[in-house]
C-alpha cells in the first residue's frame, strides 16, 4: 500500500506538521506546497495518518 495525501483536503497554506511526525523521515514539502510521500522510505507506520487534522492523508491500494 501507498500513502496518498488529498489535494482538495489539504489546506497547502502552511508548513505541513507532518514532517516532524514521520519518525522515517517520508514526507517532504516544497514551500507551502502539497506534502509528498517517499514511499522507499515510509514504513506505513500510520502515525502521519493519525495526526493530520484534515485527515489528507490516508492508505491507497496500488
Amino acid at each position: 500500500m501507498a500513502l496518498t495525501v488529498n489535494s482538495t483536503l489539504c489546506p497547502q497554506n502552511h508548513r505541513c506538521p507532518l514532517l516532524r511526525v514521520c519518525p522515517a523521515g517520508a514526507i517532504t514539502q516544497a514551500g507551502n506546497a502539497l506534502p509528498q510521500v517517499d514511499p522507499e522510505k515510509c514504513a506505513e507506520c500510520g502515525k502521519c495518518i493519525k495526526y493530520c487534522g484534515m485527515k489528507a492523508i490516508y492508505k491507497q491500494n496500488v
